[in-house]
């Protein structure tokens, strides 16, 4: 076991040395006269989910979703199956997902209302994106969902708050492949100048050198 862990140490150093630096995009930022979207981005203590308003995806691109219809705005995460839908994890579970390649689902909350009101503790980032960079962004998540014969993205069990549901995802989840990361390259898709970010801190803060806080995180009162 120890010999593991170093081993997935050392992987995890060579993955954050090559992803210093990130290439000029000619998606981000959009120019003062082009149309835009907005997404959000909501920290959650130990991961983010990307926030977007359901009626700007193009169901083109994104897989039949019949549960979410009725809701304003998605909320989508990512990571490994076993951790993300168990009600108390724990370090077994922690360890086997970064040590070992592990199926992965994705996480969807459905709600009305602004982030802002659904999340009323959270830090929250706003990202104005270019239509372009949007759609690609949707477009990369969309391939992200295991689908059935109708091209109906495969629901696993009802999610962890509000009205939400895990879905079966195609990702494998490894050390240099987390929640966190994964969200990092959804962004970067876009054309955000963001790099490889393995905690949610180091996401949340370089999201707030192009993006604008809206709301920052307090405690419940």
């Amino acid at each position: 076991m120890r010999w593991l862990i170093t081993k997935a140490l050392l992987l995890f150093m060579v993955t954050l040395s090559s992803g210093c630096t990130t290439q000029p995009s000619t998606l981000f930022p959009p120019s003062k006269d082009e149309q835009t979207t907005s997404i959000f981005l909501v920290n959650h203590g130990w991961h983010a989910g990307i926030v977007i308003k359901r009626i700007d995806i193009r169901q083109a691109e994104w897989p039949r979703l019949h549960a979410f219809a009725h809701m304003d705005y998605l909320e989508i995460g990512w990571g490994d199956k076993d951790y993300y839908t168990s009600l108390d994890p724990g370090p077994g579970l922690a360890a086997k997902a970064l040590l070992l390649p592990t199926s992965s689902v994705l996480h969807l909350v459905g709600f009305r209302g602004p982030p802002e009101s659904y999340f009323p503790y959270s830090e929250i980032i706003r990202i104005e994106l270019s239509i372009p960079g949007f759609e690609q962004m949707v477009h990369h998540i969309s391939k992200s969902f295991s689908r059935d014969e109708s091209g109906t993205a495969i629901p696993l069990s009802p999610g962890n708050y509000g009205y939400s549901w895990f879905y079966a995802s195609e990702e494998t989840y490894h050390l240099c492949k987390t929640c966190n990361t994964w969200s990092a390259t959804i962004l970067q898709t876009a054309g955000c100048p963001i790099t490889h970010a393995f905690t949610v801190n180091s996401l949340m803060s370089q999201a707030r050198r192009f993006g604008k806080v809206i709301l920052e995180k307090s405690e419940p009162q």
